[in-house]
């Protein structure tokens, strides 16, 4: 490590690489920026007044040399299937920390394989260090807590206005044709997609939520021991039924060019939503887990936006690592810093829920 430690965005020039950006330097941090393109990377350093670096992902020489130039690496690069492992690799050869905000089930299995190489090159590295997947594994350990004995897990979020960045719809893209996933006696099992559907009503409202392979399914066993899992998003009956059809169509995303010309109709759109949305939308987290004996433990999270709620996650840890504050191995939020990590984002609100029984099974 050297004196003065210094952390690197690769992939500065995305919708969520921006706002880390204004976030550091809003923290006082000043990043390096690391990416492909050389014009867009330019123009955001002279804006910033920050360094870049060009690599490509596919030259090795270029990511030791990008590697090199940083006590940490922000992964914000996606699909992060396509990204990690060449940038992790990387960090290990030079002994330097890792951190992407991924929410891809095949990333977090595939670093917690690596955990031995990464515990030999005396680093951290974290998937999830976003709103993928810091409130609910947050949340899925502060259950855990609640209740030793849980075996099973559920777990939903809502997102109430915002909306989708480039990179999170192509991430869907990547994923359309592999279906849902959940955890089963500790081991994670395909299963169709939006294979289940509930009907939750928190505090008097009701929203309808669907089963997704989001992250969770991978890192919350890891973090909490529990062996079933299961995770939820907030949809309307309209897209739980484009979820459903999908099954049948999944020979269909398989073909590329179809993923072409989804992502080409992705780039027509707004990069994300924009700072007023962010700053009117809010994101809500339910969890519950039950145990062999039938007891069970609620709770709730009201959090910032997702995107905002990324940007200052990302940060803080990155804040926390230069600080030295890096467990060393694979890494979820929860392990590294625990179940009260979420709530050391402005604006986040966790409540204990008793006697919740409106929940409806569809």
């Amino acid at each position: 490590m050297t004196n003065s430690p210094n952390f690197l965005i690769y992939g500065a020039t995305g919708y969520t690489g921006q706002l880390i950006i204004r976030r550091a330097i809003h923290k006082g941090l000043k990043p390096i920026l690391g990416g492909r393109n050389e014009e867009k990377l330019q123009v955001l350093a002279k804006k910033y007044e920050l360094d870049y670096f060009v690599a490509d992902i596919n030259r090795k020489d270029q990511l030791s040399d990008l590697v090199l130039l940083a006590d940490v690496i922000l992964n914000c690069a996606g699909p992060f299937i396509h990204t990690y492992e060449a940038i992790l690799k990387a960090c290990l050869k030079n002994k330097t920390h890792y951190v992407d905000i991924t929410g891809e089930i095949d990333v977090f299995e595939g670093i917690a394989a690596m955990d031995e190489e990464i515990k030999e090159a005396g680093v951290m590295a974290m998937p999830g260090a976003g709103f993928d997947v810091v409130p609910t594994d947050c949340l899925a350990a502060y259950l855990k807590s609640q209740l030793p004995t849980a075996t099973h897990l559920e777990l939903a979020f809502i997102s109430v206005g915002g909306g989708v960045s480039h990179g999170t719809a192509k991430t869907m893209v990547e994923s359309m044709d592999k279906g849902g996933a959940v955890r089963v006696n500790g081991f994670i099992e395909q299963v169709p997609f939006a294979h289940k559907s509930k009907k939750l009503k928190i505090k008097k409202k009701e929203y309808l939520v669907a089963a997704i392979p989001w992250g969770d399914v991978s890192t919350a066993y890891h973090s909490t021991g529990i062996k079933n899992i299961e995770v939820f998003t907030g949809v309307t009956p309209g897209m739980l039924r484009g979820m459903r059809l999908g099954n049948s169509m999944g020979w269909l995303f398989k073909r590329n060019f179809m993923k072409s010309f989804l992502k080409k109709t992705i780039d027509t759109r707004p990069a994300g939503p924009s700072d007023n949305q962010r700053k009117k939308a809010k994101s809500i987290v339910w969890g519950k887990v039950t145990d062999e004996a039938g007891n069970e433990r609620e709770a709730l999270l009201t959090t910032p936006e997702g995107y905002t709620l990324t940007a200052i996650a990302a940060v803080d840890i990155v804040e926390k690592i230069l600080a030295g504050n890096a467990p060393i191995g694979f890494m979820t939020p929860s392990k590294a810093y625990g179940a009260d990590l979420v709530l050391e984002v402005s604006g986040t609100v966790r409540e204990d829920l008793f006697n919740n029984r409106n929940i409806e099974i569809t």
